[in-house]
């Protein structure tokens, strides 16, 4: 496999471990500047410069793009997808992790535990953000931040307004979120690799500091996930689009919480905590995907005349509850189900003979016209039908 890494810091330690991974399984490897490449458009024929010099080719890449340098380091992720060169880290996924409003919403829409956020842009909308999220203490964040840097405890309202009015004149954009007290100065990193967990940590604040980051001088713990905080990591990270992410989650009375998810996470602090191979298991996975690689089906459908990939939400007064898939007719109306979601488990290639229920959720690839007659007409209703943003395999079918 001959492999990229794009960073910007070929000394820095998870740099260092993956070349070292790679080269040891026997793969042709470079570390290359994001910044230094220059991106060439044409009909056709999407290619890549790098230093002056066309970019041969390469079969895959590693992302490791800093958040100084997010909408350069997409654009040119997103030009190795256009010439199809794969990678672990989607173009989308990356953009949708750096900007926490963007990842929250995005979590929002599925049953993914989350400290209750709010995001308000004018000053007399502050306090009433407060009280519907659990009112003081809560945490303020800005939308892009890393290792716990534009993290704020604030302790009391006042103390909040202040500091949000502060950085609002600054023109920076904030989160108000839910202090979970009961995981006060610490948090689990799960590391997923695909569709597992290859190493978990529980990261302990020291002293006054509540945030946990390694960067602030947390402690670590390798640590056994329990299943739960297991399949949020999991789910979180394939809704962000990443099969390489760092999902930082808190222990809250109602199960994990998800703060964040890492597109580009360290390795030193899980390493040696956890003494695992965590950079030769991403060259792994990595080396099984480039001989066979997962698609975005939305760019590669969406060139189907009249066909594509949506997502039909089954009410009450819907045809299909208490048929079959195989009676169902969806066959004979050219609609083929991809996925079934019902509540929190997701069920990737149904059975024909799975009986569909109210509320199930069926992602499709069909006609589309054919969908759309699905949909009941009913004034006030929430869209049934909507383009495919995530694509989640959590459970297979026995």
């Amino acid at each position: 496999m001959k492999l990229a890494i794009l960073s910007r810091a070929p000394h820095a330690y998870s740099t260092r471990r993956l070349l070292e991974a790679a080269e040891s399984r026997g793969h042709d490897a470079r570390v290359l500047d994001t910044l230094k490449f220059s991106i060439e458009l044409e009909p056709g024929s999407p290619a890549l410069w790098y230093r002056g010099r066309r970019l041969p080719h390469y079969d895959a890449i590693l992302p490791r793009i800093g958040a100084s340098i997010t909408n350069y380091g997409t654009a040119v992720v997103r030009q190795f997808e256009q010439m199809d060169v794969y990678t672990p880290s989607s173009s989308h996924g990356i953009a949708n992790s750096r900007d926490k409003l963007r990842a929250h919403q995005i979590l929002s829409r599925h049953d993914i535990g989350m400290p209750h956020t709010a995001f308000v842009n004018q000053r007399k909308d502050v306090l009433p953000a407060i009280a519907r999220v659990g009112g003081a203490p809560v945490i303020i964040k800005l939308l892009e931040g890393t290792q716990g840097v534009g993290v704020i405890l604030a302790e009391t309202e006042k103390m909040a307004e202040s500091i949000i009015e502060t950085l609002q004149k600054a023109e920076k954009n904030v989160l108000i979120q839910k202090f979970v007290g009961e995981s006060a100065g610490r948090d689990i990193r799960a590391f997923v690799v695909g569709d597992r967990v290859v190493a978990s940590m529980r990261r302990t604040a020291q002293g006054d500091e509540f945030r946990s980051n390694v960067h602030r001088g947390g402690l670590t713990q390798a640590i056994d996930l329990e299943p739960a905080f297991r399949d949020t990591a999991i789910r979180a990270a394939q809704i962000m689009g990443l099969k390489v992410a760092g999902v930082d989650m808190l222990e809250g009375a109602d199960g994990p919480q998800v703060m964040e998810v890492n597109s580009s996470p360290g390795l030193q602090g899980i390493e040696t905590a956890t003494q695992l191979d965590v950079a030769g298991a991403i060259i792994d996975y990595m080396e099984r995907q480039v001989s066979f690689p997962e698609l975005d089906v939305r760019q590669r459908l969406s060139v189907s005349a009249s066909y594509g990939v949506t997502e039909l939400h089954l009410g009450q007064q819907s045809q299909l509850v208490g048929a079959s898939i195989a009676d169902s007719g969806l066959r004979d109306r050219d609609i083929v189900v991809l996925t079934l979601h019902r509540g929190t488990t997701v069920i990737p290639n149904p059975r024909d003979s799975r009986v569909l229920e109210e509320d199930d959720r069926l992602l499709c690839f069909g006609k589309l016209e054919s969908m759309r007659d699905l949909v009941p007409a009913r004034r006030g209703r929430r869209r049934a039908v909507r383009p495919l943003d995530t694509e989640v395999d959590t459970e297979s079918e026995d």
